[in-house]
Order: C-alpha cells, then sequence, then structure tokens
C-alpha cells in the first residue's frame, strides 16, 4: 500500500492506494451511467404560406441560428443585397439577403424560430 496526501480546493487529503497487480485480474467497478441524451431539438414548423403565394426565389439560411428579425414583410420590393432576415448564430447577427431583385413573396419563418442551415427562411417573386 502507499500513502498520497492530496490536496483539492486547498483542502489536504490522506489517501491510501493499494496495488492489486494487472489492470485485468482487478474487479472493475460498474461502469457509471451513460447520461440521458439531450432532448432532440423540436422539427422545424410547416412553412407558413402567405396570401401572395410562395415565389420562385429562395432565400435560406446560411447557418444555423435563431430568427432574430425580420427586416421586409410580404410585398416589400428588395434590391439584391437587401437584408430580408436577421439570423443570430453564435452571438452573430447574420443578414439572409435578396439574391436578386424582387418582391417579398412569402416570409416562412417567424422571430426566435431555430432554423438549420438550408432552410426556406422566405421567397422572392
Amino acid at each position: 500500500m502507499k500513502t498520497y496526501t492530496i490536496t483539492v480546493n486547498g483542502t489536504a487529503y490522506d489517501v491510501t492506494v493499494e496495488e492489486t497487480g494487472s489492470v485485468a485480474s482487478a474487479p472493475r467497478a460498474a461502469a457509471p451511467a451513460a447520461p440521458k441524451a439531450a432532448p432532440k431539438a423540436a422539427a422545424a414548423p410547416a412553412p407558413k404560406a402567405a396570401s401572395a403565394g410562395t415565389g420562385s426565389i429562395k432565400i435560406e439560411a446560411g447557418a444555423a441560428g435563431k430568427v432574430f428579425k425580420i427586416e421586409k414583410k410580404v410585398g416589400d420590393a428588395v434590391k439584391a443585397g437587401d437584408a430580408v432576415i436577421i439570423v443570430e448564430a453564435m452571438k452573430m447577427e447574420i443578414p439572409m439577403v435578396a439574391p436578386k431583385d424582387g418582391t417579398v413573396a412569402s416570409i416562412d419563418c417567424a422571430v426566435g424560430d431555430a432554423v438549420e442551415a438550408g432552410t426556406v427562411l422566405a421567397t422572392l417573386d
């Protein structure tokens, strides 16, 4: 047997360790129970169709995150590069912009929605 002094958070503990031989022959303690898996994220809600209909130009989330702000509404005219939806990812606000000029045909998300990369957030005509 060997005696050691171990200090944890400023408190000293005297411990005795017994050597039992090879690791293979030593009885093993039962493995601790595996932690429960984190609950799975809820599936993304079905897109909400706007009364103007679904447009042919899609604006998709560039990264997984949460919808932080909706800059435009259905019927607004946009130019290429205009921010339509702001997604928050890793504490950064990332604008999802119109790829070309058009009119917002639908907004398919709501503020606070969790989105995955590639999720359609809005469409343009």
